[in-house]
């Protein structure tokens, strides 16, 4: 089954250069760019006014930004290496820590919040996994180590036990944060993985990107338990509704467009969501 949705609104000129990320909470849509500074529209309204410009936030731009699940928190990577946490304070987001840490660009990559904000998982160039306590003076408490290939995606689990990752080779990987161990190497995509999201019960980890294919695997056993195919391009993000029941993908198409004067074939990329019915009852 497959849904198709209408453009409800436009906003024009929402940053002065290319947008790479958003987070959208019940009532507002935070977005990151190449430019320093991080912008929140108000979702409550018909027309998505501005509610708060961040200025000076990341001086060569922001490459991703995450809020947790319960909507108290958020954290912006920046293309400098360094690391922002938020918190909301009667409807606007304030600095509340950082992590800088000596990094170096690339040395954080991908982001996740837990679902109270406490702990931030990231990615990096090289392929290691930290994760951060941010109640705890923003301190790293966990570096697992991959096969060395890039890490695209991560995700921690809802109640905090599970942390995956997806990486440029295909490699999918689930650690156990109360340990500090690799719990699963799992089943390669063989192609770049571009998304990972644990279910609302952390009972199954789905993982999709250039295969076109979402595999869902057991989180228990590590297992592949399904495929879900219908994407004609590579995937770029997976999303569980609340009850696990629904799964949301998107994906990029490529569109020619012959009105550019270029003397090498151009694309235009557009969002394209599917929702798959998950009958497994393993969510």
């Amino acid at each position: 089954m497959s849904k198709q949705y209408l453009t409800n609104h436009t906003v024009d000129n929402a940053h002065i250069t290319d947008i790479f990320s958003l987070a959208v909470t019940p009532t507002q849509i935070l977005s990151a760019s190449g430019s320093s500074s991080l912008k929140v529209h108000s979702t409550t309204e018909a027309d998505f006014p501005l509610q708060q410009t961040i200025e000076h936030v990341h001086k060569l731009g922001c490459h991703h930004i995450v809020t947790s699940k319960n909507v108290l928190k958020a954290a912006s990577a920046g293309f400098g290496g360094e690391v922002k946490i938020w918190a909301i304070n009667e409807g606007q987001w304030v600095e509340e820590g950082k992590i800088v840490d000596g990094n170096k660009a690339g040395e954080i990559w991908a982001i996740a919040l837990s679902e109270n904000g406490q702990y931030l998982a990231s990615t990096t160039y090289d392929g290691r996994i930290n994760v951060w306590d941010n109640h705890a003076g923003v301190r790293k408490i966990r570096e697992y180590e991959t096969k060395g290939s890039f890490g695209m995606a991560i995700d921690l689990s809802v109640d905090g036990r599970f942390t995956a990752s997806g990486h440029q080779n295909g490699g999918v990987y689930i650690f156990k944060n109360n340990t500090g161990r690799l719990l699963h190497s799992l089943p390669s995509l063989v192609k770049p993985v571009r998304s990972v999201a644990f279910s609302p019960g952390g009972k199954l980890l789905a993982a999709a990107g250039d295969s076109r294919v979402i595999a869902l695997y057991d989180v228990s056993s590590g297992q592949q338990v399904a495929n879900l195919t219908g994407h004609g391009a590579w995937i770029f993000s997976l999303d569980w509704s609340n009850t696990g029941e629904y799964l949301l993908s998107g994906q990029v198409v490529f569109l020619p467009n012959e009105t550019l004067p270029n003397q090498f074939p151009s694309v235009l990329l557009t969002a394209k969501p599917k929702f798959g019915p998950l009958t497994h009852g393993l969510v």
